[in-house]
């Protein structure tokens, strides 16, 4: 497959310019060689757009707010065992232990004192019943708040205790003949069911806590000394909160972001 692929994704097969593990560019690169992705995604992408809008408004109503949490994790567990392909799931799994080891590298080697590390490490589908997409943003919350006013930390030798460095053979997702879907087409359907299962505060509050992206950037730049990673951060100025429109790029480009700052500390403690 790789000989088939345009002379652009090549360049960036090969291009190591950005912090970012081969083995995430790897399953990316796999995951646009679906022919789904050019095709079906459009059209998808299209459709539940203009639905999420409808729900948005549905549920910002001046009516009874309802949430299904534990119904919308099993659905979505169960979408991604039978129709989301194995490159899109695995980088799912990633995206877990990515932003887990980023907040738990921060907890570690800042002032505060008293604040959990994380502990969502999803190792195959079924986990996420437990370590849950809505547990992932309230997590990243509960950092924030706990954390209090950011003080840059006075540390020469970085705290590792908390990190837990991804090996993929740990990582098990069991092949069926119905997993076609590529990431992005899936994430397409996920939308509407997400706006849908959470109240209009839990949604609102998911689909903004990308722009918290820069904060984490700056942190960990104060921290390792390196104050261009806010640069990397496509999602930014958290005080200015968006409606669910551009969500699809919003949410991948957080994806990434978390992947360039995972490879990031990841090189560090490596060559530490």
């Amino acid at each position: 497959m790789t000989n088939k692929r345009s002379p652009y994704l090549q360049a960036i097969a090969n291009d190591n310019s950005l912090p970012i593990e081969h083995t995430a560019v790897d399953l990316w690169l796999k995951d646009l060689d679906n022919p789904l992705r050019w095709t079906a995604r459009v059209f998808l992408q299209f459709f539940f757009s203009i639905l999420l809008h409808l729900v948005w408004f549905f549920k910002r109503l001046p009516l009874p707010q309802f949430s299904a949490h534990a119904s919308l994790q099993k659905l979505i567990c169960w979408f991604c065992t039978h129709f989301v392909s194995v490159e899109a799931n695995l980088l799912i799994l990633r995206h877990f232990a990515t932003e887990s080891n980023i907040l738990n590298f921060l907890i570690a080697n800042s002032h505060t004192e008293n604040v959990e590390p994380l502990t969502l490490y999803p190792k195959k589908i079924e986990d996420m019943n437990e370590h849950s997409f809505v547990m992932h943003d309230q997590e990243l919350f509960r950092v924030f708040s706990e954390s209090g006013k950011w003080q840059p930390p006075s540390i020469h030798t970085l705290d590792w205790s908390s990190w837990q460095p991804i090996d993929m053979d740990e990582l098990e997702v069991k092949p069926r003949w119905t997993q076609c879907l590529d990431f992005e087409s899936s994430h397409a359907l996920f939308m509407c069911l997400f706006c849908l299962l959470l109240t209009r505060e839990e949604y609102r509050d998911a689909i903004n806590g990308f722009k918290l992206d820069q904060s984490i950037a700056i942190r960990i730049g104060d921290t390792i000394g390196d104050p261009g990673l806010a640069e990397m951060a496509f999602n930014k100025y958290p005080h200015y909160l968006v409606g669910p429109g551009n969500l699809s790029e919003r949410f991948l480009m957080h994806g990434f972001f978390t992947e360039y700052l995972y490879a990031k500390l990841e090189g560090i403690r490596t060559q530490s």
